[in-house]
């Protein structure tokens, strides 16, 4: 239960954010690595004015963003790995979505009234091509962060694989790397699969993943030609019933015997927890037509009615709170 502190706290947390998509815009986890760290330094590094980037420094010191000691100014361990440019677990990309997502929160009071997105997901889907550009390039790098953990997870793959809704293909090339027996066909609508073959071609990988234009919700597949099928960080986007025929659709591609994995944001059965996949719900709703957070009961019984057989949830490590499903279709039956 929250007391009057923790209200107050929570009535002004955005500062912080506002802070984190300020300092990574300007540079400062980048700068504060390559210099030695003092105000001169950082000021001539970003081009910033000075009075202005020493209130962000300190306010990234006050959120444990940064380390401060006699005036000079260092990366945390954490942000050595996320927030410089290139970390081993760069995140900068994926938080950079949540700061062009930042508006629509604003308003969300407008959505409560009407039931309908702040923000039309055009924008990022091929109608703005710079904001597409930049919506690929955060799920890219978000993606890359989350699949380094989940694609061991996944255990062997081989064959030809399916990887519905793909986005720019940072999962589809995980996987390949991982696993030099498999083939993939990653596959999204036209302006994102654009960036995927882009991405793909970067990692010499264009042999082994192709990248198909297309969408999910209308596709129909080669039937029985696929070993695996993947769905990752897509379905929250979809009403029960669309997730259903886009689960029988995969089903019809499968091989007798193949599997699916569906990866995503889930909550409990009351749809309160964890906090974040709760928050999360909210953002899809701000910015799709019918975007939630379902809970992996509830996509067990969509994978149960497209004919699957539903198996384990794993819990992914953090930092997100994702949930990883698998199913099966069976060897002997018809769908």
């Amino acid at each position: 239960m929250k007391n009057v502190q923790d209200i107050v706290d929570l009535a002004s947390a955005f500062y912080g954010s506002a802070v984190l998509f300020a300092a990574i815009d300007a540079g400062v986890f980048a700068a504060v690595e390559a210099t030695d760290g003092s105000l001169d330094a950082l000021v001539a590094a970003t081009g910033s004015d000075a009075r202005g980037l020493r209130l962000l420094l300190d306010a990234c010191v006050a959120e444990e963003l940064l380390e401060k000691r006699e005036g000079r100014y260092a990366n945390t361990a954490a942000g050595k790995m996320a927030l410089v440019p290139g970390g081993p677990a760069d995140l900068t990309k994926a938080i950079r979505y949540n700061r062009d997502v930042y508006p629509a929160w604003g308003r969300l009071v407008d959505f409560v009234k009407t039931g309908k997105p702040t923000e039309r997901p055009e924008i990022h889907l091929g109608e703005d091509a710079a904001r597409t550009k930049a919506f690929a390039a955060a799920m890219f790098g978000r993606a890359m962060g989350i699949g380094r953990t989940v694609v061991p997870m996944l255990g062997a793959l081989k064959g030809r694989l399916l990887d519905l809704a793909g986005g720019p293909g940072a999962y589809a090339i995980l996987m390949s790397q991982a696993n030099p027996e498999l083939s993939c066909v990653t596959v999204d609508l036209p302006a994102i699969s654009a960036e995927a073959c882009g991405y793909v071609a970067k990692f010499a990988l264009s042999d082994r993943v192709e990248c198909r234009a297309g969408d999910y919700h209308s596709d129909e597949y080669e039937p029985e030609s696929y070993d695996v099928v993947t769905i990752f960080g897509a379905l929250h986007q979809e009403s029960p019933e669309a997730i259903v025929d886009v689960l029988k659709r995969a089903y019809r591609a499968l091989k007798l015997g193949g599997k699916i994995l569906v990866l995503d944001m889930m909550t409990d059965a009351s749809h309160t927890a964890p906090k974040f996949s709760a928050l999360f719900a909210v953002n899809m709703a701000l910015t799709t037509a019918n975007g939630w957070v379902f809970s992996d009961a509830e996509l067990k019984a969509y994978l149960s009615a497209a004919g699957f057989v539903p198996g384990e949830t794993k819990t992914v490590p953090p930092p997100m709170p994702h949930w990883l499903v698998t199913a099966e279709k069976p060897a002997s039956s018809e769908q």
